[in-house]
Protein backbone atom coordinates (compact mmCIF):
# COMPACT_ATOMS: atom_id res chain seq x y z
CA UNK A 1 0.00 0.00 0.00
CA UNK A 2 1.20 3.46 -0.85
CA UNK A 3 -0.14 7.00 -0.40
CA UNK A 4 1.11 10.36 -1.63
CA UNK A 5 1.41 12.99 1.10
CA UNK A 6 1.38 16.58 -0.15
CA UNK A 7 3.29 18.90 2.18
CA UNK A 8 6.29 21.17 2.28
CA UNK A 9 6.85 20.43 5.97
CA UNK A 10 9.56 17.82 6.63
CA UNK A 11 8.48 17.51 10.29
CA UNK A 12 5.05 16.31 9.12
CA UNK A 13 6.63 13.85 6.70
CA UNK A 14 8.78 12.30 9.42
CA UNK A 15 5.82 12.00 11.80
CA UNK A 16 3.61 10.47 9.09
CA UNK A 17 6.26 7.94 8.04
CA UNK A 18 6.65 6.76 11.63
CA UNK A 19 2.89 6.24 11.92
CA UNK A 20 2.29 4.70 8.50
CA UNK A 21 5.13 2.19 8.97
CA UNK A 22 3.00 0.60 11.72
CA UNK A 23 0.20 0.08 9.19
CA UNK A 24 2.33 -1.16 6.29
CA UNK A 25 1.62 1.99 4.27
CA UNK A 26 4.45 3.38 2.16
CA UNK A 27 4.57 7.16 2.12
CA UNK A 28 5.50 9.07 -1.00
CA UNK A 29 6.20 12.72 -0.22
CA UNK A 30 5.49 15.40 -2.81
CA UNK A 31 6.02 19.11 -2.12
CA UNK A 32 3.29 20.52 -4.34
CA UNK A 33 1.82 23.82 -3.25
CA UNK A 34 -1.92 24.36 -3.29
CA UNK A 35 -4.15 27.30 -2.43
CA UNK A 36 -5.35 27.42 1.18
CA UNK A 37 -8.84 28.81 1.15
CA UNK A 38 -10.32 30.84 3.98
CA UNK A 39 -12.35 28.59 6.26
CA UNK A 40 -11.96 26.04 9.02
CA UNK A 41 -9.46 23.16 9.01
CA UNK A 42 -11.98 20.82 7.40
CA UNK A 43 -12.65 23.27 4.55
CA UNK A 44 -8.93 23.80 3.95
CA UNK A 45 -8.15 20.05 3.96
CA UNK A 46 -11.10 19.21 1.67
CA UNK A 47 -10.22 21.89 -0.85
CA UNK A 48 -6.50 21.09 -0.81
CA UNK A 49 -6.98 17.33 -1.20
CA UNK A 50 -9.44 17.72 -4.07
CA UNK A 51 -7.33 20.36 -5.82
CA UNK A 52 -4.13 18.30 -5.70
CA UNK A 53 -5.75 14.93 -6.50
CA UNK A 54 -7.25 16.41 -9.67
CA UNK A 55 -4.04 18.24 -10.63
CA UNK A 56 -1.78 15.20 -10.07
CA UNK A 57 -4.32 12.62 -11.25
CA UNK A 58 -3.85 10.29 -8.27
CA UNK A 59 -5.00 9.69 -4.69
CA UNK A 60 -3.39 12.03 -2.16
CA UNK A 61 -3.56 13.20 1.42
CA UNK A 62 -2.98 16.68 2.76
CA UNK A 63 -2.89 17.76 6.38
CA UNK A 64 -3.79 21.10 7.86
CA UNK A 65 -3.25 21.84 11.53
CA UNK A 66 -3.34 24.72 13.90
CA UNK A 67 -3.31 25.82 17.49
CA UNK A 68 -6.60 27.16 18.81
CA UNK A 69 -6.46 29.29 21.97
CA UNK A 70 -9.77 29.65 23.80
CA UNK A 71 -9.18 33.06 25.45
CA UNK A 72 -8.15 34.49 22.06
CA UNK A 73 -11.45 33.34 20.55
CA UNK A 74 -9.70 30.27 19.07
CA UNK A 75 -7.03 32.38 17.34
CA UNK A 76 -4.73 31.75 15.53
CA UNK A 77 -6.56 28.60 14.30
CA UNK A 78 -6.31 28.25 10.53
CA UNK A 79 -3.95 31.22 10.48
CA UNK A 80 -1.40 29.43 12.68
CA UNK A 81 1.30 29.23 10.02
CA UNK A 82 0.95 32.89 9.08
CA UNK A 83 0.90 33.99 12.73
CA UNK A 84 3.98 31.87 13.44
CA UNK A 85 5.79 33.55 10.52
CA UNK A 86 4.76 37.07 11.56
CA UNK A 87 4.56 37.41 15.37
CA UNK A 88 5.89 34.00 16.39
CA UNK A 89 5.74 32.50 19.87
CA UNK A 90 6.82 35.74 21.52
CA UNK A 91 3.83 37.49 19.95
CA UNK A 92 1.45 34.80 21.20
CA UNK A 93 2.91 35.13 24.70
CA UNK A 94 2.40 38.89 24.52
CA UNK A 95 -1.25 38.41 23.48
CA UNK A 96 -1.68 35.97 26.38
CA UNK A 97 0.09 38.11 29.00
CA UNK A 98 -3.09 39.14 30.85
CA UNK A 99 -5.05 35.92 30.28
CA UNK A 100 -5.61 33.49 33.12
CA UNK A 101 -7.53 31.08 30.86
CA UNK A 102 -4.67 29.41 28.98
CA UNK A 103 -6.66 26.49 27.53
CA UNK A 104 -5.67 25.57 23.97
CA UNK A 105 -6.09 22.77 21.48
CA UNK A 106 -3.89 21.53 18.68
CA UNK A 107 -6.17 20.33 15.88
CA UNK A 108 -5.32 18.37 12.75
CA UNK A 109 -7.40 17.57 9.67
CA UNK A 110 -6.16 14.99 7.15
CA UNK A 111 -7.90 15.17 3.79
CA UNK A 112 -7.87 12.19 1.42
CA UNK A 113 -9.10 12.42 -2.14
CA UNK A 114 -8.85 10.68 -5.49
CA UNK A 115 -9.33 12.49 -8.80
CA UNK A 116 -12.87 11.09 -9.08
CA UNK A 117 -14.14 11.12 -5.48
CA UNK A 118 -15.12 13.69 -2.94
CA UNK A 119 -12.64 14.32 -0.10
CA UNK A 120 -12.82 12.33 3.12
CA UNK A 121 -11.62 14.02 6.35
CA UNK A 122 -9.98 12.55 9.47
CA UNK A 123 -9.71 14.74 12.58
CA UNK A 124 -7.38 14.69 15.57
CA UNK A 125 -7.33 17.00 18.60
CA UNK A 126 -5.22 17.27 21.73
CA UNK A 127 -6.04 19.56 24.66
CA UNK A 128 -3.63 21.46 26.85
CA UNK A 129 -2.55 24.92 27.94
CA UNK A 130 -0.26 27.67 26.71
CA UNK A 131 2.74 27.97 29.02
CA UNK A 132 3.93 31.32 30.35
CA UNK A 133 7.21 31.05 28.40
CA UNK A 134 8.84 29.00 25.66
CA UNK A 135 10.20 25.73 27.02
CA UNK A 136 12.37 23.24 25.13
CA UNK A 137 13.91 23.10 21.70
CA UNK A 138 12.32 19.98 20.22
CA UNK A 139 9.58 20.04 17.63
CA UNK A 140 8.66 23.17 15.73
CA UNK A 141 6.40 26.22 15.68
CA UNK A 142 4.17 26.36 18.80
CA UNK A 143 5.58 23.20 20.41
CA UNK A 144 7.63 25.12 23.05
CA UNK A 145 4.43 26.90 24.19
CA UNK A 146 1.96 24.01 24.32
CA UNK A 147 1.74 21.82 27.43
CA UNK A 148 -0.50 18.83 26.71
CA UNK A 149 -3.13 17.81 29.25
CA UNK A 150 -1.67 15.47 31.86
CA UNK A 151 1.90 16.67 31.29
CA UNK A 152 4.13 19.24 32.94
CA UNK A 153 6.44 19.50 29.92
CA UNK A 154 5.74 21.33 26.67
CA UNK A 155 5.80 19.57 23.31
CA UNK A 156 9.12 21.41 22.88
CA UNK A 157 10.56 19.56 25.89
CA UNK A 158 9.34 16.13 24.78
CA UNK A 159 11.34 14.14 22.27
CA UNK A 160 9.82 13.78 18.82
CA UNK A 161 9.09 10.11 19.58
CA UNK A 162 7.33 10.99 22.86
CA UNK A 163 5.23 13.71 21.23
CA UNK A 164 4.35 11.53 18.26
CA UNK A 165 2.88 8.85 20.55
CA UNK A 166 -0.20 11.01 21.21
CA UNK A 167 -0.13 14.19 19.10
CA UNK A 168 -3.10 15.67 17.25
CA UNK A 169 -1.46 14.74 13.95
CA UNK A 170 -0.92 11.17 15.10
CA UNK A 171 -4.62 10.90 15.92
CA UNK A 172 -5.75 12.15 12.50
CA UNK A 173 -3.12 10.16 10.57
CA UNK A 174 -3.95 6.95 12.47
CA UNK A 175 -7.66 7.40 11.77
CA UNK A 176 -6.79 7.79 8.09
CA UNK A 177 -4.42 4.79 8.09
CA UNK A 178 -7.00 2.47 9.70
CA UNK A 179 -9.62 3.56 7.19
CA UNK A 180 -7.18 3.38 4.24
CA UNK A 181 -6.20 -0.23 5.00
CA UNK A 182 -9.86 -1.18 4.59
CA UNK A 183 -10.34 1.13 1.59
CA UNK A 184 -7.41 -0.34 -0.35
CA UNK A 185 -7.60 -3.84 1.12
CA UNK A 186 -4.62 -5.87 2.21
Amino acid sequence: MKITFITGNQHKVKEARGIFDNFGIELEHVDFGYPEIQGDLVDVAKFGAKHVAVRLGRPVIVEDAGIFIKSLKWFPGTYSSYVQDTIGNKGILKLMSDNTDRYAEFRSAVGFCTPKTEPKIFLGTISGVIGSSEQGNHGFAYDPLFIPEGYTQSFGELSTDEKNKFSHRRKSLEKFAMWYKDYVGD
